[in-house]
């Protein structure tokens, strides 16, 4: 199974880019798209069609051109879920998931915080989405939780490892994402590859991306259960429909 993460920073702007051409030659069996920033309606579900996406599962938020996420598979899922049932998380459009025999897939948005109010609620979101996957995993063992998860993990995930006071690389933050993976997940990524310099998000500013002054802030983490099972994880740094690129994960059963 083949599974691409997609921080599309407005799937409509993204379209316009190219990415649905983009989508058919990458042609994964499940996306996982963050930041939609779109109503269902406000995409042709046709274009995804042609695109060989005919289920199609969309979660946004009561914000319209807010957030939002979203999962497209050519296989049909036996379940989908729609958010967690925590109101103080899904009135955002954060997470949905779909359960397939083999595994389940999750499409996660995990807030940034770009001020105080913000990373007091990315906090809340943190604390809150680790209760609620504790339970899942109990209910649901093989679990794929894909998305932007707004932190680096270590030094080797950012370009200045100084930055320690500023959101998405705070020691809190980073130590919140360590204590994820202890509880039973893999970073597929960093499981398979030890290199620096491998980045998902850059800033818009100082020419980042052409220079690679970027972080690695999305992943596609693995149950304990799937580690068996960890084909290929990998990053998509030529295509540029948003400010993040896509990354990768095929498990094979």
């Amino acid at each position: 199974m083949k599974i691409i993460s997609y921080n599309v920073n407005g799937i409509r702007a993204a379209i316009k880019k190219g990415f649905l051409d983009w989508l058919q030659q990458a042609n994964p069996d499940v996306i996982c798209i963050q930041e939609t920033k779109a109503q269902q309606d406000q995409v042709n579900s046709e274009d995804f069609l042609k695109a060989g996406y005919p289920y199609q599962y969309w979660f946004s938020a009561q914000k319209k051109g807010y957030s939002g996420v979203a999962i497209f598979c050519k296989k049909k899922p036996y379940h989908i879920e729609y958010g967690t049932g925590i109101e103080t998380m899904d009135f955002e459009g954060r997470n949905i998931r779909v359960d397939f025999d083999e595994v389940s897939v999750m499409s996660m948005y995990l807030p940034s915080g770009t001020n105080d109010a913000r990373l007091e609620f990315k906090f809340n979101y943190m604390a809150e989405i680790q209760d609620y996957v504790d339970r899942l995993k109990k209910e649901i063992p093989n679990l794929v939780i894909c998305g932007d998860y707004n932190i680096c993990h270590e030094s080797i995930d950012i370009h200045n490892p100084k930055m320690k006071g500023v959101s998405g690389f705070l020691p809190e933050e980073r130590e919140w994402i360590d204590n994820f993976m202890k509880s039973g997940f893999i970073d597929s990524f960093r499981h398979l590859n030890k290199e620096p310099h491998h980045y998902s998000w850059w800033s818009y500013r100082a020419n980042s991306r052409a220079n690679n002054k970027g972080w690695r802030i999305d992943y596609n983490m693995v149950s304990e259960p799937l580690k068996a099972h960890i084909y290929r994880a990998y990053i998509l740094p030529e295509a540029i429909h948003s400010d993040h690129c896509p990354i990768g994960l095929e498990l094979e059963f």
